[in-house]
């Protein structure tokens, strides 16, 4: 029983770096969504400003590199925020980390990284991706998200949609279909950022924990950009 007890002491003490190590990575990709979203928006003619005013839930997935896509496959890592309360109605709240796998991605040509943003615009669609796994296209409806004056013309898209998604490269923005692609909370990443085993919903939806000190670029930037949701009156 010593022996036994003594073996998992230093297991533990010689995982504990590398547990820190994924946290200090975890804690430079909400960084790197703040940096991400703070560009973007603050380039006229990018996400239309009427429908950052209605998202429910805004995901960040930073620097999504062409060789991480194998066989026409994704792999991106990034973060969701959602604005705080059940009826997505306060300020934006402490973000989940984020997984996306699967599915297809078409790249601009040369491209070597590709940031994405998606606006889940509808509660069904914000708990849904908050709960579980949710395949783009199939659990949740999802367009290419229309950009600057387009989106007038694209409103019978924009309003049947709960996930509107959009990718830049090389400069280059656009909005972008990512059907056949999964997103699930990483609750492990989750754990690491807030010290302790925490339910994706329960970080977002009622502001269970404190956002991370990593996270601030990110929520200050859209508190800037969207504090008010134009689309917390309509019927839920």
């Amino acid at each position: 029983m010593r022996k036994a007890i003594a073996f998992a002491a230093a297991f533990a003490l010689a995982a504990m770096p590398m547990i820190a190590a994924d946290k200090d990575k975890d804690e430079d990709r909400l960084m790197d969504c703040g940096a991400a979203i703070h560009e973007i928006l603050n380039v006229p003619d990018n996400i239309p400003q009427n429908l950052l005013d209605k998202a429910e839930c805004v995901i960040v997935m930073p620097s999504v590199l062409k060789v991480a896509f194998v066989g026409g496959g994704t792999y991106g890592r990034g973060a969701m925020t959602c604005r705080s309360g059940p009826r997505f109605e306060g300020p934006w709240g402490p973000p989940t980390m984020m997984a996306m796998e699967g599915g297809s991605i078409g790249f601009q040509a040369g491209a070597s990284a590709t940031d994405l943003v998606l606006l889940v615009m509808n509660d069904r669609g914000a708990r849904a991706i908050l709960e579980n796994k949710v395949k783009l296209g199939a659990d949740a409806t999802a367009a290419a998200g229309p950009k600057g004056r387009t989106a007038e013309a694209d409103t019978d898209t924009t309003m049947r949609a709960e996930v509107l998604s959009y990718s830049r490269s090389r400069g280059l923005f656009a909005g972008i279909s990512l059907e056949g692609s999964t997103l699930r909370p990483d609750e492990d990443a989750n754990a690491r950022l807030y010290g302790k085993m925490v339910r994706a919903r329960d970080l977002v939806l009622f502001n269970s924990m404190p956002a991370p000190a990593a996270a601030k670029d990110l929520l200050d930037t859209l508190n800037m950009h969207s504090p008010r949701n134009d689309s917390a009156n309509k019927p839920k």
